[in-house]
């Protein structure tokens, strides 16, 4: 926008652009910086993204080795949540959420586990056999393994 287009727009619209250059700006902070990560016996080290799709989307239930899968969440406005939703899932949040809510009000599925904070996500991928989410980055004494989403 040039200076002329903001004086010419409306203040939300002046707004509404401010805040989408600043989170153009900010967002390459979390760009590949989303770990997808699971329990460390989880029998797969990769998956592709139909699959991570699947999985986050609550379509697919169970690995291949037939434990059942637990996903784990952070809240739908966590810059996080948004950030593995566009970066490794390629899709926008709201339409995980559909997704979830299609699936439960139909009966299909539960909706994934929510935690409140990334090293409560973790703690709970941890513990959980079959577990899967998300974290910022994993440190290499974190008890999760990563996942390459291909």
């Amino acid at each position: 926008m040039t200076e002329r287009n903001l004086r010419l727009c409306p203040n939300g619209r002046v707004i509404c652009g401010i805040t989408l250059l600043l989170s153009l700006i900010l967002s390459p902070g979390l760009a590949g910086a989303v770990d997808v990560i699971a329990n460390k016996n989880v029998s797969v080290n990769s998956i592709s993204l139909a699959s991570a799709r699947a999985i986050f989307g609550m379509r697919q239930v169970k690995w291949p080795d037939g434990t059942p899968i637990r996903v784990f969440v952070l809240p739908d406005n966590h810059v996080l949540h948004g950030a593995v939703c566009k970066e490794r899932l390629n899709i926008f949040p709201y339409q995980l959420r559909q997704s979830w809510d299609r699936l439960v009000y139909s009966g299909m599925a539960q909706a994934p586990s929510e935690a409140m904070s990334e090293e409560e996500l973790l703690n709970k991928v941890a513990v959980t056999p079959g577990a899967i989410g998300y974290v910022r980055k994993v440190k290499a004494n974190d008890p999760v393994k990563i996942l390459n989403v291909e």
